[in-house]
């Protein structure tokens, strides 16, 4: 493998597309305003939601088809810092997945690239390892900027990021909602950060009051793009990558490519390797997927009977809103069923407590909106019930995607107002 890599002198090639082309790329449509769920019993008053149609939500689970990838290289033969091989060994790493093995030269070469690979195919991994090499080869640091959908995925970017560099001297910081911001403030104000991992929702909040320094960054890195887009950060994205203008590289990962989406793309790559990896699970095939027709004012209680059945062990349920998930949470305790709710309004500790309880199996259920859809790496959840139909296929298909994982089989159950 040819590990030659280009000089990296913190702000050297111009990106023309993001700092010339300063169209405004709006959020996607679809809604715009909330949509007020307080119905009697479990169903909605406003008329204007549309879940998605039943029939796309029942499937007969399939045995997963893993497609094998065979590395054609070991991280110790890699002409890499022998510092980051050290850590890269100390981690457990032998093999590089498909997505790490296919970008890294690339990467190195300081070329943009956009990678399509689904969670769990070490996409983290794929940007960090070439970048940090790069700040080890490097006599002038410089500064990554991962912006993340979830605080969940930037808090993963960020320990991934210590484990890779256990031993060195560069500095990491999160930026996340859920936190205080003054605090952010104080620590940006300590020291100079080799890598800044936010969501852009605070990143945003903490340039407009002048709190950093978005130029420094030499490198953007946009992690599960097409998450961010179904969250609606799309028009703050396009905003902070703009501020940053002139830059060295921008690597851009996404679980899917929409056509749609090419002209929000090309504005922020310039002439970019394109690679798709064929490894890991690409669909929800294997999982069993049923639909139950229930009167909304019977949801509560068949969701409660359904969570008493032996087989439900550790069951992660989905609710459109805030206020819903709640509401669920409030009714599974009352009902003497262990749960705790991860969602907007709570705070950052709370939500990492409430995710290690799931994973620890102190609670049986974990009721969220639709900000643990993607990135979140929790084994062994045997069921994902949607308390409410999501209103369009990508976003169910995320759901259910949280169970059947590591090549386990899953169950996907769905409560339909009749």
């Amino acid at each position: 493998m040819d590990n030659t890599r280009p000089s990296r002198s913190g702000k050297g090639r111009s990106n023309a597309n993001s700092n010339n082309k300063k169209k405004s790329y709006g959020r996607n449509s679809g809604g715009g305003g909330k949509r007020d769920r307080r119905g009697s019993g479990g169903g909605r008053s406003n008329h204007n939601y549309i879940p998605l149609p039943a029939e796309m939500m029942v499937h007969q689970g399939v045995p997963l088809k893993t497609v094998a990838y065979h590395a054609e290289t070991k991280f110790p033969d890699w002409k890499i810092n022998a510092k980051l091989k050290s850590a890269i060994k100390a981690a457990g790493w032998v093999y590089p997945t498909e997505i790490q093995e296919k970008t890294f030269e690339d990467i190195a070469a300081m070329k943009d690239v956009m990678g399509i690979a689904t969670t769990g195919t070490g996409k983290t991994g794929a940007f960090l390892i070439p970048l940090i090499d790069a700040l080890l080869e490097s006599d002038k640091p410089f500064q990554t900027l991962v912006l993340a959908p979830t605080r969940e995925l930037a808090l993963q970017i960020e320990q991934e990021f210590r484990t890779l560099t256990l031993g060195m001297k560069y500095n990491a910081i999160t930026l996340i909602g859920g936190r205080n911001i003054n605090t952010d403030i104080v620590n940006l104000k300590k020291r100079s950060y080799h890598l800044v991992v936010a969501t852009p929702g605070r990143l945003k909040d903490l340039y407009q009051q002048g709190k950093i320094d978005l130029q420094e960054a030499s490198v953007l890195v946009l992690d599960e793009f097409d998450r961010m887009l179904d969250m609606g950060f799309q028009k703050d994205v396009t905003y902070l990558a703009d501020k940053i203008g002139e830059r060295d590289q921008t690597l851009l990962f996404s679980a899917t490519l929409d056509k749609s989406q090419q002209k929000l793309i090309d504005h922020f790559l310039t002439d970019p390797v394109t690679v798709k990896v064929s490894s890991g699970e690409a669909s929800a095939e294997h999982i069993n997927q049923t639909v139950k027709f229930v009167d909304p004012d019977d949801k509560f209680d068949t969701l409660i009977d359904m969570l008493k059945e032996p087989e439900m062990k550790r069951v992660l349920i989905f609710a459109e809103t805030k206020h819903r998930v709640k509401k669920v949470t409030k009714k599974l305790n009352q009902a003497g069923i262990s749960a705790d709710e991860i969602h907007g309004n709570k705070s950052q500790n709370y939500r990492q407590k409430a995710l290690g309880a799931f994973k620890q199996g102190k609670i049986k259920a974990l009721c969220a909106t639709d900000v643990a859809a993607r990135g979140l790496d929790i084994d062994d959840i045997t069921h994902v019930i949607n308390f409410e139909a999501p209103t369009d296929y990508d976003t169910y298909i995320h759901r259910v995607g949280r169970t059947g994982r590591a090549g386990k089989g899953g169950e996907a159950i769905t409560l339909y107002d009749k």
